[in-house]
C-alpha cells in the first residue's frame, strides 16, 4: 500500500546558477558547499527540517508544520542576504507520497513551481501555507493573486515575502520576422581592470561580425551594453530587447594566458544551444581577439539556423509563412539526397508563392537546381528556371550574402555563366568575410575554373569558419577534387574517403571518390567505387561528364574522364 502523509515542503534554488558556473565553476561550487554547510543545514537542525533531496543548486526540504518551514526560510534568506549565491524559496503544504527517504507527488510539485515565482532573496507561499501562518508569524505578505503554474491543473494563489525590489517590467517587444540575437557584455573575470578594453572590444567585434549576416537581426551595442555590470536573467533580456537568442561569455586571465568562454542561449526557453572556450597568449591578444570573433560567429550562425529549423518543424502546416517554408526547405536541402532536394524545391517555391519578395527562397531554390544538375545533368528546363530566378533576384538587389553565394554558384553550374557567377560570389565575400557558405561556394568556383590552389585556400577558410556537417562535406569534397588536379593524391584520397563514409549515396560524392582513386591509379578501389556509382545511377557515362560538372578547362575534363574510365564507367 502506498504510504502518504501531509507535509510542508520547502524548495530552494540558486538564482542564475548556470551563468555563475559558466563564469567560475570551482568558485561557485565552493560557495554552494559553504551555503549548504554554514547556513542551510544548521537552520534545518534548529527548525526540525529534513533535507530529502539535493540536485545541483536545488534543495528539497520537509517540515512537519508550515510555521517551521516559513520561519526557517526567513532565517535562511536573512543569513544569506549578502551572499554571492542568491536563493529563491517556494513553500507548499500538501499530500506527499513516501518512497523510502524520498517524497513525491503534488505537494512537492506545487512547491517547486511556486519557487519560480519568488524574487531573488524572496519566499513564495501557496494559499495553504499562508492560511496556516498569517496569524502566527509577524511577517508582511504580498498577494500575487492566482497564478497558472506549469503542469499544475488549477491556478494557485501565491503570496510572497521579501526579495529584491524589482522595477516595473518593461513592455515585451515583439520578435522580428527573422532570427534575432543580442550579444551581452562579457564578464571580465581576470581581476585586471586594464583588460576591460579588450573584453568590450571583443564583444563589439562579435556584434559587428554578426551584423554582416543579413539573415540575422542583431541588437546594436548601445542597447546590449546597457546590461554591463548587471546580473541579468536571460529570459528578461529576451523580453526587453525583443530577441530570441542571447550570446554571453566571460574572459579570465591567468599569468600570461587568456581564457574566453561563450555560450548561446535561447531566451524564450533558457535552453543552451552552444558553448565553447578559447585559450591564447596575452602577448597575442589582438590575434586572439580576431580568432575568437571568427570562431564564435562561425559557430553561432549555423546553430541559430538549426534552432530555427526545429522551431519551424514544430509549427502546424496550416500556419506556415514564407520564412517557415524556407526553413523546412533548408532541412531537406541539407540532407543532400536527390529526393530531399526535390522536396526542398517544393517548399522554396511555396515560400516564393507566399512572399514573392523573399530573396533567400530564390537563392536556396537556385542551389537545389545546381545540385539537381550535378546529379542528373544539364537540362534546358533547369537552365531556363535558373535564369528566371537570377533575374528576379537581380531586380531585388539583395544584400544577403547567402543569396548571392547560392545564386553565383548556381549560375556557374547550371548556366555555365562563369563571369556573372564568380562576380556574385566575390560580392558575397566582400559583404561578409565570415560567411562559411560564401567561402565554400568560392572554393567550388575556383575549382571549376581551374584555380585549384585558390580552391584549397578557400576550403581551409571554410574549415576555420564552420563545423556544420553539410558545409564541411561540401568543402572536403571540393578540396579532394582540387588536390587530385594538383597531383596530391594521398591527401585527396583521404578526404574523398572521409566524405564518402558520410555520404555513400550522393552521386557527386561517389564521383569525386572515383576521380581521386582513378587519377591515383588505384585500380581495385577505383573499380569498387565505379560499381557503386553505376548502382546509384546506371546512366552515368564518361562522354556526358560535361553535362554534370562545369569544369571550364579541357585538361581538367580530360583528367576526370580518364579517372572515370579507370573506374569502369562506360564511355
Amino acid at each position: 500500500m502506498t504510504e502518504r502523509r501531509l507535509a510542508a515542503i520547502l524548495v530552494a534554488d540558486v538564482v542564475g546558477y548556470s551563468k555563475l558556473i559558466g563564469a567560475d565553476e570551482a568558485g561557485t561550487l565552493a560557495q554552494l558547499q559553504a551555503l549548504r554547510a554554514e547556513i542551510i543545514e544548521p537552520q534545518l537542525a534548529k527548525h526540525a527540517g529534513r533535507l530529502f533531496k539535493a540536485m545541483g543548486d536545488g534543495f528539497l526540504i520537509e517540515f512537519a508544520s508550515a510555521v517551521q518551514a516559513v520561519t526557517c526560510a526567513k532565517v535562511i534568506q536573512e543569513a544569506n542576504a549578502t551572499g554571492r549565491l542568491p536563493l529563491r524559496i517556494g513553500i507548499h503544504v500538501g499530500d506527499v507520497v513516501v518512497q523510502g527517504d524520498d517524497l513525491m507527488g503534488d505537494g512537492v510539485n506545487v512547491a517547486a513551481r511556486i519557487e519560480g515565482v519568488a524574487d531573488a532573496g524572496g519566499i513564495a507561499l501557496s494559499r495553504a501555507v499562508h492560511e496556516q501562518v498569517r496569524d502566527k508569524l509577524d511577517i508582511q505578505f504580498s498577494d500575487k493573486g492566482e497564478i497558472e503554474l506549469k503542469n499544475i491543473a488549477r491556478p494557485v494563489q501565491v503570496f510572497v515575502i521579501g526579495g529584491a525590489k524589482q522595477p516595473e517590467p518593461a513592455p515585451v517587444l515583439a520578435l522580428p520576422d527573422k532570427p534575432s540575437i543580442a550579444v551581452l557584455p562579457f564578464q571580465n573575470m581576470s581581476g585586471d581592470p586594464e583588460q576591460e578594453y579588450f573584453v568590450d572590444g571583443l564583444v563589439e567585434d562579435i556584434i559587428t561580425a554578426l551584423s554582416r549576416f543579413k539573415s540575422l537581426f542583431v541588437i546594436a551595442p548601445n542597447s546590449s551594453f546597457s546590461y554591463k555590470g548587471r546580473a541579468v536573467d536571460i529570459k528578461q533580456v529576451g523580453r526587453e530587447l525583443g530577441v530570441r537568442y542571447v550570446l554571453e561569455g566571460s574572459v579570465r586571465k591567468t599569468a600570461n594566458r587568456l581564457r574566453i568562454t561563450g555560450q548561446l542561449v535561447e531566451a524564450t526557453s533558457g535552453a543552451h544551444l552552444w558553448a565553447d572556450r578559447f585559450d591564447g597568449a596575452l602577448e597575442d591578444v589582438f590575434d586572439l581577439q580576431d580568432r575568437v570573433t571568427e570562431s564564435v560567429v562561425g559557430a553561432v550562425s549555423p546553430q541559430i539556423t538549426r534552432a530555427e529549423i526545429e522551431r519551424a518543424r514544430r509549427k502546424p502546416a496550416a500556419n506556415l509563412d514564407a520564412y517557415d517554408c524556407f526553413l523546412r526547405g533548408l532541412a531537406f536541402m541539407y540532407e543532400r539526397s536527390n529526393h530531399a532536394t526535390e522536396e526542398a524545391l517544393v517548399l522554396f517555391n511555396r515560400a516564393i508563392e507566399l512572399d514573392p519578395s523573399y530573396a533567400p527562397a530564390y537563392g536556396a531554390a537556385a542551389q537545389c537546381l545546381s545540385w539537381r544538375v550535378n546529379a542528373r545533368g544539364v537540362r534546358a528546363a533547369d537552365q531556363g528556371e535558373m535564369r528566371r530566378l537570377a533575374d528576379r533576384v537581380s531586380a531585388m538587389d539583395p544584400d544577403d550574402q547567402d543569396v548571392l553565394a547560392w545564386m553565383g554558384t548556381s549560375l556557374l553550374s547550371v548556366c555555365r555563366d562563369y563571369a556573372r557567377g564568380i562576380a556574385l560570389i566575390d560580392q558575397a565575400i566582400a559583404m561578409n568575410p565570415n560567411s562559411a557558405r560564401a567561402w565554400v561556394n568560392r572554393a567550388w568556383a575556383c575549382l571549376f575554373t581551374g584555380r585549384h590552389e585558390e580552391a584549397c585556400v578557400a576550403v581551409d577558410r571554410t574549415f576555420r569558419l564552420s563545423s556544420a556537417g553539410f558545409i564541411m562535406a561540401e568543402a572536403e569534397r571540393c578540396k579532394a577534387a582540387a588536390l587530385t588536379f594538383l597531383g596530391r593524391h594521398t591527401e585527396a584520397i583521404e578526404l574523398a574517403e572521409r566524405v564518402l563514409a558520410r555520404q555513400p549515396n550522393i552521386i557527386a560524392t561517389v564521383r569525386v571518390a572515383a576521380l581521386a582513386h582513378g587519377a591515383a591509379g588505384n585500380a581495385a578501389r577505383s573499380a569498387e567505387i565505379g560499381e557503386r556509382l553505376l548502382e546509384i545511377d546506371p546512366k552515368q557515362r564518361v562522354s556526358a561528364l560535361r553535362d554534370y560538372v562545369p569544369y571550364q578547362r579541357a585538361e581538367d575534363i580530360a583528367l576526370y574522364s580518364e579517372a572515370l574510365r579507370r573506374a569502369g564507367i562506360p564511355e
